[in-house]
């Protein structure tokens, strides 16, 4: 270990130097975080128009999250209202031609 000081970054640099190149395979063990928290599914970029009502909705709320977190959480409680409601429908006509 060397007795120099940590803000001297020649010393920081010479141990990144000797790190092994990254391999295809390290990528693929690689676990993507989102903060400390790992994200379980990749996500795809997309580009999409947005009205400036919504817009401004979401610059009021970035603070908390980033844009990407809130849209993607908003649509994915739709996707899951969406499930709930196409299960409630499916019962209730299950139970009408049944009796």
């Amino acid at each position: 270990m060397s007795n120099k000081p940590i803000s001297d970054h020649s010393a920081v640099n010479a141990d990144l130097d000797e790190a092994p190149p990254l391999t295809e395979a390290d990528w693929q063990r690689a676990i993507h975080r989102v903060g400390l928290k790992p994200v379980t599914t990749p996500k795809t970029e997309v580009t999409i128009p947005l009205d400036a009502d919504v817009l401004a909705w979401l610059e009021e709320r970035a603070s908390t999250e980033d844009y990407p977190t809130l849209i993607n959480g908003a649509l994915r409680d739709t996707m899951r209202e969406h499930r709930l409601e196409e299960r409630i429908r499916r019962v209730i006509r299950e139970e009408l031609h049944a009796g």
